[in-house]
């Protein structure tokens, strides 16, 4: 046929595939772009939408929860045998130690659920979900003290400078709400030893700064700057960033920085948020069920049990990437009754947290991650009585749990030694769950990467795998 004599019908028959294909690949990379995510990904169908991180920090003893070791009776007070340290590496507290007593938990552990997951006394409300979490204990990692442990969790290096994982996330899914950013951070204090905590921790290093997790406060403003100006109005604001806008749309075309497109996002962000946190942070509204779930601390604003109150709510309203840093765990002395405080703070509302997604039908496609930098020893740091030790900090081997968003239900996965010192099978580092949890979003952790100063970083480095033994 004659080029010049084809019809308006021929056209649209021979090549409507071909544009409906054009215009199905525009509509997915306009709403990539819209939500501030990469063209492509996820590169897989995802099992979760988002990730909500109940990061434990300084350290819960994995002897005490979730790592019952019933033959240490025998061995009590008895010196750690050189056959199970093997010269390994002691921080300085307890390096000048000429023994190591060997400190039996005091508290009981029973199976829970139909799954017989064997969990501490400690943890009365998580025992009555065991069925719907995935329990960890072969974790290890390569950092002894807490904040290298900290900066390895979030970003998968011990030294600072390196994107968190919320900010991984964030660049490479985007956000699913167009109010709130993808990554927010709340901060909680425990009743026992707190280890400062920085703001660092949820940084994006190199990627972009729009990619950094937004920490929201307990009290006043929730987030910082936020609020205009009394006798600002916001039709006055709305004027001012169309102005301000116009003023970095010329700065960019002269200086092509993409930290002025992050500018520009993040005032538009500011001006959202300005009128969906008041409403997100709000929880009057909650029902009195809903507190009676999370327990008796769910009305006090910056408790970890109102927290993970909000946590459900920014879950709801689309962000991917919610972290929870409790404080309070760092229990070198009188462990016993300490940790007995933040289980009385911490037990209820983690496990609130899953009932309420599950029953709101969100669970399926959230993942629910608990855990601590690393575990603790096995040998009390100090004097050990009847009723009383405390104990160092233990990279070797120590337990997390997970729940929902692909994760197996009713697993227990990983074995330590009789001291629960020594990884006894399936070994499990810092890398290997962050590509997991990777996964679960529909994201290849290999292929997450962002050049910076000629190489290619990604979350995992050069290292993690992804256990697919802890998926269902």
């Amino acid at each position: 046929m004659n080029p010049l004599e084809m019809t308006r019908r021929h056209f649209f028959s021979r090549t409507s595939k071909g544009i409906g294909v054009a215009a199905l690949s525009s509509l997915l990379n306009r709403d990539a772009q819209a939500s501030g995510g990469l063209p492509g990904l996820p590169h897989f169908a995802p099992k979760a939408k988002r990730v909500i991180y109940l990061f434990q920090h300084g350290a819960p003893s994995q002897l005490d929860l979730f790592d019952y070791k019933p033959g240490l009776t025998k061995a009590r007070g008895k010196d750690l045998p050189e056959s199970v340290r093997m010269g390994q590496r002691l921080t300085g507290m307890t390096a000048y130690q000429a023994t190591f007593p060997t400190a039996p938990s005091v508290f009981k552990f029973e199976p829970r659920g139909q799954s017989g997951m064997v969990l501490s006394e400690l943890l009365p409300h998580l025992s009555k979900v065991a069925d719907e979490i995935t329990l960890m204990r072969s974790l290890h990692t390569d950092a002894i003290n807490h904040d290298p442990a900290v900066t390895f969790f979030q970003t998968g290096f011990q030294l600072a400078g390196r994107p968190s994982i919320g900010s991984w996330i964030a660049y490479g899914l985007g956000t699913l709400s167009e109010d709130l950013p993808a990554f927010v951070v709340m901060v909680s204090q425990g009743k026992g030893n707190a280890q400062a905590l920085a703001d660092r921790q949820w940084s994006s290093g190199f990627l972009p700064s729009k990619y950094a997790g937004v920490k929201f406060r307990a009290g006043g403003d929730p987030v910082l700057y936020l609020s205009d100006p009394d006798g600002y109005e916001r039709a006055a604001r709305r004027r001012f960033l169309d102005d301000l806008g116009k003023l970095n749309d010329l700065k960019l075309a002269d200086q092509q920085d993409p930290e002025i497109s992050t500018r520009i996002a993040q005032y538009e962000m500011a001006f959202r948020m300005q009128a969906s946190v008041p409403e997100l942070t709000d929880l009057s509204k909650e029902p009195e069920r809903v507190f009676e779930m999370y327990g008796p601390d769910s009305r006090k604003p910056g408790s970890y049990a109102a927290n993970c109150i909000l946590a459900r709510r920014l879950a709801e309203r689309g962000v991917r990437f919610i972290q929870l840093f409790h404080r309070g765990w760092d229990q070198h002395n009188n462990l016993p009754r300490d940790i007995r405080l933040q289980c009385e703070q911490t037990d209820q509302p983690s496990a609130a947290l899953i009932q309420d997604l599950k029953q709101r039908g969100m669970l399926e496609d959230t993942v629910i991650v608990w855990g601590g930098e690393f575990g603790r020893t096995v040998y009390s740091q100090g004097t050990l009585t009847e009723d009383n030790y405390g104990r160092d900090h233990h990279p070797r081997c120590f337990a997390m749990w997970a729940a929902g968003g692909g994760f197996k239900p009713g697993t227990t996965y990983g074995e330590t030694d009789d001291f629960s010192y020594n990884i006894a099978r399936d070994p499990m580092d810092v890398h290997d769950l962050h590509a997991t949890v990777l996964h679960c979003l529909g994201v290849d952790h290999l292929r997450l990467t962002y050049k910076f100063q000629g190489r290619h970083y990604r979350l995992t480095d050069i290292q993690g795998r992804v256990i697919r033994d802890l998926l269902s």
